[in-house]
């Protein structure tokens, strides 16, 4: 047996449709085989709450070992994870192709399904509407002056009653909406492409992403701007949601729909030369990662995830390939640039931090510590101030920087890390938060 961590991590297949995926004593089973292997490295410990959960069970334990535990307690481990990957492909030194294969996300998300399907627990009703974001960016951006004043902090009225229905904390930030989606001001707002520009020719379909869409159009406006100002011509395209928020419940089978209608549509863009840029993160690895473990066998969904960039990602790749188009001013201050856990999870390394260096005269302090958003999970009732906790860390390095903008790849881990920078205690240096490292981009070359 060879030492763990000296080859590439491997990650296998979901074999969700068979019966012995969601089968309660297997996975039983198997959660003891990992979480004494986890008990006896513990390496891991400050990633998130579920590790440091899972050790007191065990310490708290008659015998001190797992064989003590009851399997009822397993439920807050898996409660606590994110599926931020952290574990997998950071710290773990047993993941494949070592022998003890390892992958405790997955695993957790295996305890979800079966849950699930069992009907035995998992998120309540309220917190699943939460998921349907398609749905509700239609219906708030129909009223977005009012749901963005219903959703503020602070509103003694709303926010005290959405957390007793729906269980999301009165004190997390929450995405604002608009009225008018990123797809629609694409249709009526194409930007000029540079054809003096070196990577003229190229063309991109922007996978707009439901909270690009719906929460923060400016995201990728100006994607689109710092795309055409390289000679890249670009359309949008937003079949529907890549799934993540299912995938955090452990709706498999959902997700699979999402990823089979999303492959379809952009097989054709595909087919017309365009690469297909994906502007958060967390979408992107469910485009080019996520979706071929649970579609192994769809041939549009392995194309498609040959053919998917990060943007931060496909912003260096013109770089390195063609050369950026002249032009970019300096960003006075400099940057704090927190690389989201999603980011990392694709092993493309830091886009975000190399994007921005080629900044001229850019000043660039990277955050590799998670904010402990976790998506959703981060804003209910019970979980926010755990969150805070665990981004505590990333949010004082980002404090301390000394730089006068942070930005961080995941939106919502941004606004998060703003709030754990506003409640460190002492004097705390002016931050302005970036919706996004393009947006500086954007900036240094005069088009935001």
């Amino acid at each position: 047996m060879r030492e763990g961590s000296l080859e590439a991590p491997v990650r296998h297949p979901l074999d969700w449709n068979s019966p012995d995926f969601t089968d309660p004593e297997k996975i039983d089973a198997e959660l003891r085989r990992v979480f004494d292997v986890c008990h006896g490295c513990r390496r891991c410990f400050n990633l998130c709450d579920s590790f440091p959960r899972l050790f007191d069970l065990v310490d708290a334990a008659p015998t001190g070992e797992l064989d003590s535990v009851k399997s009822e307690d397993f439920k807050a481990v898996v409660d606590a994870c994110t599926l931020c990957d952290m574990c997998f492909l950071t710290k773990c030194p047993y993941v494949p192709p070592h022998e003890f294969n390892l992958d405790f996300p997955h695993l957790m998300l295996r305890y979800r399904m079966a849950e699930r399907q069992a009907g035995t627990g998992g998120p309540g009703f309220a917190a699943r509407q939460l998921t349907e974001t398609d749905r509700n960016g239609r219906l708030a951006g129909a009223v977005a002056p009012l749901a963005n004043w219903a959703s503020r902090t602070g509103n003694g009225l709303t926010r005290p009653l959405m957390e007793k229905v729906a269980g999301i904390d009165r004190e997390a930030d929450l995405p604002q909406f608009h009225g008018r989606s990123f797809v629609s001001r694409a249709r009526s707002r194409p930007p000029a492409v540079d054809s003096a520009a070196p990577a003229f020719g190229r063309k991109a379909a922007l996978y707009a992403t439901c909270f690009v869409n719906y929460n923060n159009p400016g995201i990728g406006e100006a994607a689109r701007a710092v795309l055409a100002r390289n000679g890249v011509a670009t359309e949008v395209v937003y079949p529907a949601c890549c799934g993540m928020p299912q995938l955090e419940h452990g709706d498999i089978a959902r997700v699979a729909r999402s990823a089979r209608t999303v492959a379809a549509e952009l097989k054709g863009w595909i087919d017309s030369g365009h690469d297909i840029v994906a502007l958060t993160p967390s979408c992107a690895l469910m485009l080019k990662f996520e979706w071929p473990l649970i579609l192994p066998d769809d041939p549009d969904v392995r194309r498609l995830a040959d053919a998917t960039f990060d943007l931060s990602e496909y912003v260096v790749g013109i770089a390195k390939r063609e050369g950026l188009a002249p032009g970019m001013e300096a960003l006075p201050g400099g940057v704090a640039v927190h690389l989201a856990c999603h980011a990392r999870a694709q092993n493309m390394g830091a886009k975000a931090a190399e994007m921005l260096r080629l900044v001229p005269g850019a000043s660039v302090s990277v955050i590799e510590r998670c904010s402990g958003h976790g998506g959703s999970w981060g804003v209910m009732k019970g979980n926010f101030e755990t969150a805070l906790k665990v981004g505590k860390p990333a949010a004082r390095q980002a404090a301390k920087s000394g730089k006068t903008f942070l930005a961080s790849e995941c939106p919502l881990a941004g606004v998060h890390l703003k709030q754990g920078i506003d409640r460190l205690e002492g004097e705390v240096p002016e931050i302005e938060l970036v919706a996004h490292p393009i947006v500086l981009m954007a900036r240094a070359y005069g088009l935001a």
